[in-house]
């Protein structure tokens, strides 16, 4: 879909813009946007910017209520700000909490069921890679702090939502992987271990979870967001040249994608990682 069609377009406002670096507009429908998701409601986590924040607002776009959380509380009110703004229909909640907090993702899971009525999606977005480089030189708390953060708060969270909800209702989930877990990285190694973790899992899951609850994963590679600016510091164009498409993701093209996933549409997927990386692996590289 053209850019300028796209359901959210008010929501980027300039062509090179995003819901992760912008203020938004109200949203005047055209008829185009399909309320497949409507009356779902879904957790969204690290959805205070970026793609977590695309894809709360793809969601709401679709009809859903969403829960965003966050680690930090300001930035997670203004995110929120800016998905009621888009002009949906669906409630935006937010809860401040740490991933790696059992007792904030039990909280997150509860405050869904009791103020929207019900958790039938879940996204795990949250993500942390405090150790880059050679990992012969590599701090191991910062290593255990990504698989606890990237791996088992991501476990947490679903073992949460299908406590309250998702046990009895099934659900689907999304677990926001990355290419650097299907091909080795070398200066992001930690990161990438940590997402081929992920990807396994996600699979497990989907094993032990059908037919009621779908798992599974996206892998995107890079994109325009705050977490990844370090991986285009030299300029867009010098790193989106080995990309077929020419150019860097954006939040929104995986929203998209995840949309889709959670969708009745996709309804005989799980167990997938769908990579949304603008062809870069099909060139045999990363």
């Amino acid at each position: 879909m053209p850019r300028s069609r796209h359901k959210n377009y008010p929501f980027y406002r300039a062509v090179e813009a995003s819901p992760a670096s912008c203020a938004v507009t109200p949203l005047t429908f055209d008829g185009m946007t399909e309320k497949d998701l409507q009356g779902k409601s879904a957790l969204v986590t690290g959805a205070s910017r970026g793609i977590g924040k695309a894809i709360a607002a793809e969601f709401l776009a679709r009809g859903a209520n969403v829960l965003i959380t966050a680690r930090k509380p300001e930035p997670l009110a203004d995110a929120a700000a800016d998905l009621k703004a888009l002009g949906h229909v669906g409630k935006v909640l937010t809860l401040a909490g740490n991933s790696g907090d059992a007792a904030a993702r039990s909280e997150a899971a509860e405050l869904a069921v009791s103020e929207l009525g019900s958790l039938d999606i879940l996204i795990n977005n949250t993500g942390i890679n405090p150790v880059y480089g050679f990992l012969m030189d590599a701090d191991l708390d910062g290593v255990r702090k990504i698989f606890d953060v990237n791996v088992v708060a991501a476990l947490g969270y679903l073992q949460e939502a299908y406590r309250v909800w998702m046990k009895e209702h099934g659900g689907a989930v999304v677990n926001l992987a990355s290419v650097a877990g299907l091909r080795s990285s070398g200066v992001i190694g930690a990161y990438g271990a940590s997402k081929a973790a992920l990807i396994r899992l996600t699979e497990e899951l989907a094993w032990q979870l059908g037919p009621n609850i779908r798992v599974n994963a996206v892998a995107p590679a890079v994109v325009k967001t705050k977490f990844a600016t370090a991986l285009y510091a030299e300029g867009e164009e010098k790193a989106a040249a080995p990309y077929p498409m020419k150019r860097l993701g954006t939040p929104e093209d995986v929203a998209s994608l995840v949309g889709f996933l959670v969708s009745d549409a996709a309804a005989w997927i799980t167990g997938e990682t769908v990579r949304v990386d603008g062809g870069l692996l099909a060139t045999g590289g990363l």
